[in-house]
């Protein structure tokens, strides 16, 4: 669904999408040995290049004869609009396991209606690559001064892709640090 014209929002977007570099794979799904850019990751990397286009997203649940369905809106200060409607799928009737879905589904949509990617920290190997390139010990130094996960973002977002990829170990563990922090605060 969308509103009738969508000229405003879509040039917002193409702005806004040049200054998203992608979700960092900060979080760990132990049963399947692999890394995952989680909900707050997604909205680190997006949520400041929507704000300064006039973007911002909307998400809501809402019961259908098919079930529970999470309806994200991509909405622009022009009053332009897109919708669409994701399934939440559940192991289970359980508040966890309804949580669980819901934010499976909120990470999914928002990635999907801003085209937002998950840093592949395995895109070396991937690639057939087997020699990794040196750490910058500099840009590490930089990287443990961060005082926040906003600032850890920010210079995230400014790095080149190889230098992403290159530290991608140095920028996870700062983040969780800085979160692990917080919380005991």
């Amino acid at each position: 669904m969308q509103s009738e014209t969508i000229g405003a929002l879509a040039t917002a977007l193409s702005k806004a999408q040049a200054d998203i570099t992608g979700a960092l794979k900060d979080s760990s799904n132990p049963f399947f040995k692999s890394k995952y850019a989680d909900l707050a990751s997604c909205w680190d990397a997006c949520r400041s290049q929507l704000s300064a286009n006039g973007l911002s997203v909307i998400q809501t649940t809402q019961m259908t004869e098919q079930g529970l369905m999470l309806v994200t809106t991509l909405a622009h200060s022009s009053g332009e609009w897109i919708s669409g409607q994701m399934p939440v799928l559940t192991k289970d009737n359980s508040p966890q396991g309804q949580g669980s879905g819901i934010t499976y589904a909120r990470r999914y949509a928002l990635a999907a209606i801003v085209g937002l990617a998950q840093i592949d920290d395995d895109a070396e190997a991937a690639q057939g690559r087997k020699t990794s390139p040196k750490l910058d010990q500099d840009l590490v130094n930089l990287i443990n001064s961060q005082s926040s996960t906003e600032s850890l973002t920010k210079l995230f977002n400014k790095l080149s892709k190889e230098q992403r990829m290159t530290h991608i170990d140095a920028f996870t563990a700062r983040k969780k640090e800085l979160t692990d922090s917080s919380e005991t605060a």
